[in-house]
């Protein structure tokens, strides 16, 4: 996939009026997210957006949302740490885990089978049942879904978010998953069932489609630049590297293995931050992670 320079120009902006408008009523919200993810829609459809990367920075803020649900401490940089500095036969811990499982949410397109593999505490025929648990509009599916498994498993967020998502990316034709609910529900509204809890799904869907909307206007722009000095690599294995990031939203120079060292890989990244396209994500001196 290639990205041009200043296509990200070209990317739609969402109405102002979706976002600005105060509505209270359930019709009148529910007209406001279908508008957003009409929108949204539009986006998630663009080359110019890398797409996997975006919806792994996308899984990583539903991962921080369903910690800070849980009354955990750990943000972004401690989720980074806790899945990319794991050894073998190392556990992530609890918020570890939850990044872990968003990640495999969105790597493969959202069959019931890869819907198991980021959730394999539960069984495959438990999952398929739970996505037939909703019909409908796509809103009213996914909050249909998440409204049934918070019902027969309490205190399950995670996984009732994950299905909601994975409902509505469904409903809404998408292949992959796109993490939405997590981060525009309170933790207050996981506790909320019929009606009142459509409602905040429809106001968490309008909040999440701008931020989404907003990064994916960033990573194309980002994007684009790092497809700009991608000629001026001359390393041996450059052309694969910069494909890795183009898809993941944090990457060791361990993870380069087609530059042949980790020394080449190391100077690789400190090169693509002196041009500009990645950034050094840890403000570390060691452990570093790199990302667009």
């Amino acid at each position: 996939m290639t990205y041009a320079r200043g296509d990200f120009d070209t990317l739609p902006r969402m109405p102002s009026w979706v976002t600005s408008a105060r509505a209270e009523a359930l019709e009148d919200v529910a007209f406001l997210s279908g508008a957003a993810l009409s929108h949204l829609h539009l986006v998630v459809e663009r080359e110019e957006v890398p797409q996997s990367l975006f919806r792994e920075r996308l899984a990583l803020r539903a991962a921080e949302a369903c910690v800070a649900h849980s009354g955990r401490p750990e943000r972004a940089a401690d989720l980074r740490d806790a899945v990319h500095l794991l050894r073998p036969g190392d556990l992530p811990g609890p918020a570890g885990e939850s990044y872990l499982a968003w990640r495999r949410a969105v790597e493969r397109p959202a069959s019931v089978k890869a819907l198991h593999r980021a959730l394999p505490n539960f069984e495959a025929g438990q999952i398929a049942g739970w996505l037939d648990a909703g019909q409908g509009a796509p809103v009213i599916w996914a909050a249909e879904v998440l409204d049934t498994v918070l019902t027969e498993a309490p205190r399950r967020e995670l996984p009732a978010l994950v299905l909601a998502d994975a409902a509505l990316a469904h409903a809404l034709g998408w292949d992959h998953l796109v993490p939405l609910l997590a981060a525009g529900l309170k933790r207050a509204d996981l506790r909320k069932r019929g009606e009142v809890l459509r409602l905040a799904c429809h106001r968490a869907v309008v909040s999440s489609t701008k931020e989404s909307s907003r990064l994916a206007t960033d990573l194309a722009r980002r994007a684009g630049r790092l497809t700009a000095v991608a000629p001026k690599l001359r390393a041996k294995g450059a052309g694969e590297a910069v494909e890795i990031f183009m898809s993941r939203d944090a990457v060791t120079p361990t993870a380069l293995t087609s530059l042949n060292s980790d020394r080449a890989a190391r100077r690789f990244c400190d090169r693509l931050v002196e041009l500009g396209a990645v950034r050094e994500l840890t403000g570390r001196d060691t452990f570093r992670f790199y990302g667009v």
